[in-house]
């Protein structure tokens, strides 16, 4: 079995992370300005950044379970926190949006 190259999978999952992220942030934003059909679009793609970042995550995850056994480096470790934390960007993001989306069905959302 290969030798997992750390720093190249760390910075992937940051990568793809830190888009996510982004793009639920902004879909927030999007969303309370009332345009909810271009917010969903975003958190689409918040969520297909962080399945990127998940099936590289998922590489690691694997070869644990069949037995090899790795030292985590630290850089790793960062990314696995910034994919969980672009993972709940998303879902609350998603809340927002569905929020501003009654707020703005009630015509309360100027």
């Amino acid at each position: 079995m290969e030798k997992l190259n750390f720093e190249e999978i760390s910075f992937g999952i940051i990568t793809y992370a830190g888009m996510a992220k982004s793009n639920a942030l902004i879909a927030i934003t999007t969303a309370k300005t009332g345009n909810i059909t271009e917010a969903e679009k975003l958190i689409t793609e918040a969520e297909e950044h962080i399945i990127t970042a998940e099936k590289t995550h998922m590489s690691v995850i694997q070869q644990e379970a069949q037995g090899v056994k790795h030292q985590i480096p630290v850089l790793f470790m960062h990314a696995e926190d910034q994919m969980m934390s672009a993972q709940m960007v998303i879902e609350l993001a998603k809340e927002f949006i569905s929020l501003y989306q009654i707020l703005k069905t009630k015509n309360l959302l100027d």
